[in-house]
């Protein structure tokens, strides 16, 4: 039965990456918009977009480290049961997930916003900030959990 704990595990990180990969599609393709705009204006196509393109790629990480730091181990010790850690993987998996996905979608806008622009980037990535803070906290809670 350990096998469930080992795939809640698994899953945990997979869900993320999901996210993570759905998320800068989203937002690259914003980046990737603004850039064409850009260049169409002959104006100069802002590098630091890619700040906003590759932002949702940490909720993989964080799914990758919950996997390896807190479940993995303690599944393997005995300290969390199978059934615990799977339905721990699916719904802290689907926070990073979503959270992910979020990201990309506010990612997309700020880079229209200041490809066009060329303002603001202070406030266009704290709304970024906003949605990796989900995905932090569906870390750190299920770390301690």
């Amino acid at each position: 039965m350990d096998i469930l704990g080992y795939i809640g595990a698994a899953v945990c990180m997979g869900i993320a990456a999901i996210g993570s990969a759905i998320g800068i599609g989203i937002a690259g393709q914003g980046a990737i918009g603004a850039w064409k705009r850009c260049y169409i204006n002959n104006k100069p196509a802002p590098f630091i977009l890619t700040v906003f393109a590759g932002a949702p790629l940490t909720q993989t990480i964080y799914g990758f480290l919950l996997m390896n730091i807190a479940m993995k181990p303690k599944v393997a010790s005995g300290a969390m049961t199978p059934g615990f850690a799977l339905g721990l993987g699916i719904a802290s998996g689907l926070a990073m997930c979503f959270s992910a996905i979020a990201q990309g979608k506010a990612g997309a806008a700020a880079s229209d916003a200041l490809g066009e622009t060329g303002k603001g980037f202070a406030q266009y990535i704290m709304v970024v900030g906003l949605c990796e803070s989900v995905a932090l906290f569906a870390m750190v809670f299920s770390l301690i959990a």
